[in-house]
């Protein structure tokens, strides 16, 4: 199989305030608190604060009012997967790591490498030996090491950490420990948008994977709302490739635990690859997020969100990852069935194209 995944356009620049801030974090002459510090400084200056931008010409299109994109493409990396990466790597570097291990089939990859580049850390990434992503080439231009092993994402997942515990390595794979930090990292989505509109939207749609992005965002609006931030938790929109992710089968299914699917049954094209597998890492946590926010999960087809893509460029001047429109095509459904009266509503897109 040829199966690719990834960002194409992302160049992966950052300022020369952060280069300055890099040669100090890679200095390990200087205490390991000062360093921190200075990477502290990188993440503030480098991630997150994306933008919120009123999409009224698809207001129009759909007869819907106060639609919000959140788009996280303005992240180094051109994907949310920058907010996870820079934490893990703040992580390591406050473990006092020097060598990070990972899985990835693209984007969380290159996000990984960037973070470790300026942290001075050594990384190594593992690639199912099938898949073929362009970023590649940008992870070892930021130093990585890349290393294929035979078997699909899940497979490779499992045999990394293995190899991180047996060398002494920090694992920076999705699940098991590592789950509470990234849910943690993604959560400021959600205080990003309070912030942007000044109370939480009626509803939220994110596109579903693994599970940690959406269970991320609804514990941030959890938590604004018990701070008395918020008037409201939205409910929360999931969506995914058509019968190619456990969470949302889960959901419509009833089923109140996370059921893997069968691997043989799950097929990669070129526009849903970001957004399935057989196996959702933190499918529990985002399971019960829909169930608690009284959300609704979407199936969504190939052809739905090439046309979607093409309908964002034309209309508000995003480029868009196909598989990053999913939450927003789910939203747009939701509305036609069920007609909403006048609020604000958001669609989180994860990645540029």
């Amino acid at each position: 199989m040829d199966l690719r995944d990834g960002v194409k356009t992302a160049e992966n620049k950052v300022s020369s305030e952060t280069k300055k801030l890099s040669a100090f974090v890679r200095d390990k002459s200087k205490s390991l608190m000062d360093r921190l510090e200075s990477y502290e400084d990188i993440i503030n200056l480098e991630v997150g604060d994306t933008g919120l931008h009123r999409a009224k010409s698809l207001e129009r299109e759909f007869d819907i009012r106060q639609l919000y994109i959140k788009y996280e493409g303005d992240n180094p990396t051109g994907t949310q997967k920058d907010r996870i990466a820079f934490a893990q790597m703040y992580d390591a570097l406050r473990r006092d790591f020097s060598t990070v291990s990972l899985a990835t089939c693209g984007n969380y990859g290159v996000a990984v490498a960037l973070a470790a580049h300026l942290a001075g850390l050594e990384c190594h990434i593992y690639i199912p030996e099938s898949y073929h992503t362009e970023r590649i080439a940008e992870m070892e231009l930021l130093g990585s090491k890349i290393i294929r092993l035979p078997g699909n994402y899940e497979d490779v997942v499992k045999a990394s950490s293995e190899l991180a515990v047996a060398n002494g390595w920090y694992d920076a794979n999705p699940g098991g420990s590592n789950t509470p930090l990234q849910i943690s990292a993604y959560s400021q989505i959600a205080t990003e948008i309070f912030e942007d509109l000044g109370d939480a939207p009626k509803y939220c749609a994110v596109p579903v994977s693994n599970g940690t992005l959406f269970a991320g965002i609804y514990r941030g609006f959890v938590n604004l709302y018990k701070r008395g931030k918020t008037s409201r938790i939205p409910k929360m929109v999931a969506a995914s490739s058509s019968k190619k992710n456990p969470i949302i089968q889960s959901f419509l299914q009833g089923l109140d635990y996370c059921k893997d699917l069968k691997p043989e049954q799950i097929k990669e094209t070129k526009y849903n690859e970001p957004l399935i597998n057989w196996h959702s890492f933190d499918g529990e946590e985002a399971l019960y997020a829909l169930r608690e926010s009284e959300g609704e999960a979407y199936n969504v087809s190939d052809r739905k969100l090439r046309d979607m893509t093409a309908l964002l460029a034309k209309k508000e001047g995003f480029r868009i990852l196909p598989a990053s429109t999913a939450g927003l095509i789910a939203l747009l459904e939701l509305d036609e069935q069920m007609n909403f009266e006048p609020d604000r509503f958001v669609a989180v897109l994860t990645a540029k194209n």
